[in-house]
Order: C-alpha cells, then structure tokens, then sequence
C-alpha cells in the first residue's frame, strides 16, 4: 500500500464533526498515514490542539492566517509563543500575505507575517505559506528572517518565484486545483518543478476537486490529486507517493 500525507487539511473544522472518526478510517485504508492540520485564529486553536491530540494520524501546526486579520489582536502573538512552547507543533502556520483580498491591509498583514517568521525562526520550525497576490513580498521577507524551508500551500506563483523559494528551502503544495481541465498554466508549472519540492495536499475542507464543486472537501480525495499529478508528470503513482512523503517527512521531520 502506498504512505500518503496530506501536508494541508483543515480536518479541526466543524464541516468535521460529524464523521471525522470515519473520514479519518477511511483515510487509513486508503494509505493515507499522516494528515497536517495548520491553525488559523486564537480562537480555534483549543479545538485543534485537542482534535490533533485525540487522532494518532494528525500532526499540529500553530498560526495566524492573513485572511482572519479582524480577528488577531496585538497579544495574539504572545499566545502564539506560549502555545507553541506548551504544545508539540511541527509547524508556525497557515500564516502568510493575501493580497487578493478586496482592501487588503497589507502593512497590518506584513506586521503580523514578520512576527510570526520571527517566532519560527526562534523556535527553529518550518513554516506552511498561505500567498495570494504576494510571492515578491512574501520572498523579500523571508530573506530578511531566516527560517527552516517549509511548504507554499496552494503555490500557483511562476517558476521564477517557484526557483527562489526552492533556495530557501520550500516546497509547492498541490492540490484539487490541478484537476480542473482549465488550470493548464498550473498544470505546466507542477510538471516543470522538481520532484523533491512537491508535496500533495486537500485544504479540506476547501479547494474542492474538479466535479466536485460546491462540495465539501475531504482528506479522502488526496489519492486522485496524486493520480493526476503522476499522469502529469508522466510518472508511476507508487513513485511519486514515495517522493512526496519522503519531502513532506523531511520538511516537518516526521518519521
């Protein structure tokens, strides 16, 4: 059987209560070992942390997502250190620049983005990126405060970009995105990156796959991002599930 991980699910959301014990079974039989669940707001955090301690499968990460910026208040930043000194994350994120947003506060964003890098740096973890519309500011920053690699989440940037995140250590996300018929620019980008800088990913339960729009997403659908990637690549599927989960163990230093 293949060894999967989905490096990013939000599988801590309430569109889980209800059958999260099944999904998470059904996410074994399929290969599925190891499921990353980043954090988003202070708030959600207590039922994440406990969510990822109650399911052998999960691995925890703390942070503050750019798109909850009503949310986060100033001392946000000192709970984050004290929870990331009380609990075993594997990871500061989702946190990141989204420049997409209608009237985006991009220096409030920036403040935030900085203090949580700086607290990755201090704690010596990865970090897993949410970046729309901001690849350049994301990359100056992350020059300026030196951290251990970690993933792009959802990366559609160009190769270019894609060229210097790979020196600092990243690795690309890719998820239900590359199954739509339309994304070819995406497609393109995910055959010319390396194979050791890619790791699969769902966002569930966001970023539905392509004929299952308006759905929620699952966990479950990891296997067929990783049969459209092979066919991509022009790759077996037992090849490239053994690359992308050696990449996603050597970013987060699972075993």
């Amino acid at each position: 059987m293949m060894h999967l991980i989905d490096s990013h699910c939000h599988l801590d959301f309430d569109a889980f209560d209800e059958d999260r014990e099944k999904i998470l079974s059904e996410c074994a039989s399929s290969g599925i070992q190891q499921i990353i669940v980043p954090g988003v707001t202070v708030s959600q955090w207590p039922k994440l942390i406990k969510t990822c301690a109650q399911y052998p499968a999960l691995r925890l990460a703390l942070g503050l997502h750019p798109m909850f910026m009503a949310e986060h208040k100033p001392d946000h930043i000192d709970q984050l250190r004290t929870a990331l000194t009380q609990n075993k994350a594997i990871a500061v994120g989702e946190i990141g620049l989204d420049f997409f947003i209608a009237d985006a506060d991009k220096e409030a964003q920036t403040e935030l983005f900085k203090a949580q890098l700086k607290l990755a740096a201090e704690f010596e973890l990865p970090v897993i990126l949410h970046v729309r519309k901001a690849h350049d500011e994301v990359l100056k920053l992350l020059r300026e405060i030196k951290v251990s690699g970690g993933i792009v989440h959802a990366f559609n940037g160009s190769l270019q970009q894609a060229e210097h995140y790979q020196k600092l250590g990243f690795l690309f996300g890719a998820g239900g995105a590359i199954t739509y018929p339309r994304a070819n620019k995406l497609k393109t980008l995910f055959t010319q990156l390396p194979e050791k800088h890619i790791v699969l990913e769902t966002d569930a339960p966001d970023m539905p796959l392509a004929g299952y729009q308006g759905q929620r997403n699952t966990p479950e659908r990891l296997p067929m991002i990783l049969s459209m990637l092979a066919e991509l690549r022009q790759v077996s599927e037992q090849s490239l599930a053994a690359a992308t989960t050696a990449n996603c163990q050597r970013v987060f230093h699972l075993s």
